[in-house]
């Protein structure tokens, strides 16, 4: 079975409909990552990250709550999650500006997602089983 082909727009948001959102064009990065962070927001093995411009992002209904916590390299990450149900939506990388950052999950359609990498392998969990075929790097790359 392969995964649908990548949408020019799309939507999503949080498993009680109280956060809508909206990309105007296609997702600009796509990648796993297993940092310990990401693995504790997640309650998985990995972050199954969805970028895209900001300029391209629409946030179309809602607020999230936002949890800010430093990443290893210093600086802050922010991340989104409704206040209503508890899903995470998205994240904010304060290091790197002109992006958004969406959980796969919240996709109204996930079969598109297709990681190009897996990130933080270093902090993989044993039980994590990854795609043979992804590049792997211990950390940011």
């Amino acid at each position: 079975m392969s995964a649908a082909p990548i949408p020019d727009t799309f939507t999503g948001g949080c498993a009680c409909g109280a956060i809508r959102y909206r990309s105007a064009h296609a997702a600009r990065y796509m990648g796993n990552c297993h940092c310990r962070d990401c693995q504790q927001a997640t309650g998985s093995a990995y972050f199954p990250a969805v970028v895209v411009k900001d300029t391209d992002f629409t946030l179309e209904r809602g607020q999230p709550k936002w949890f800010t916590r430093p990443a290893d390299a210093g600086h802050a990450m922010r991340r989104g999650f409704c206040g209503e149900c508890g899903s995470p939506v998205l994240l904010d990388n304060t290091a790197r500006s002109g992006m958004v950052v969406i959980y796969a999950g919240s996709l109204d359609d996930p079969s598109w997602y297709h990681p190009s990498r897996d990130i933080y392998t270093a902090s993989a969990q044993p039980w994590d089983l990854m795609h043979p075929q992804l590049p792997k790097f211990p950390a940011m790359p």
